[in-house]
């Protein structure tokens, strides 16, 4: 009985200084692991913020493409508009 109260203390202490140590060197290895994901996170948004101005260019464009396209719309909807309602014109002088 002496010799378990003696050897599970001692036991349980050099359990407890692998853990430890095991839970420092993942420790580690997790702050490295952050540090790569930052650099690599910096880097992504070096190379997004260069391409901005490219997609500003190409939101421009798009503007511009669709106003045009909602003034022919919008111009031959109002020629419709006016043709029927010339036609209707007629029909009621008849």
């Amino acid at each position: 009985m002496e010799f378990l109260n003696i050897l599970l203390p001692v036991l349980l202490y050099i359990f407890g200084i692998i853990l430890l140590i095991v839970l420092i060197i993942l420790g580690i290895r997790t702050i490295e692991l952050l540090d790569k994901i930052n650099r690599l996170t910096d880097d992504i948004n070096d190379k997004v913020s260069s391409l901005d101005n490219l997609f500003s260019v190409i939101d421009k464009t798009t503007d511009g493409i669709s106003l045009i396209s909602e003034k022919i719309i919008n111009s031959v909807s109002n020629l419709i508009i006016s043709l029927v309602n010339r036609k209707r014109k007629v029909d009621e002088d008849e």
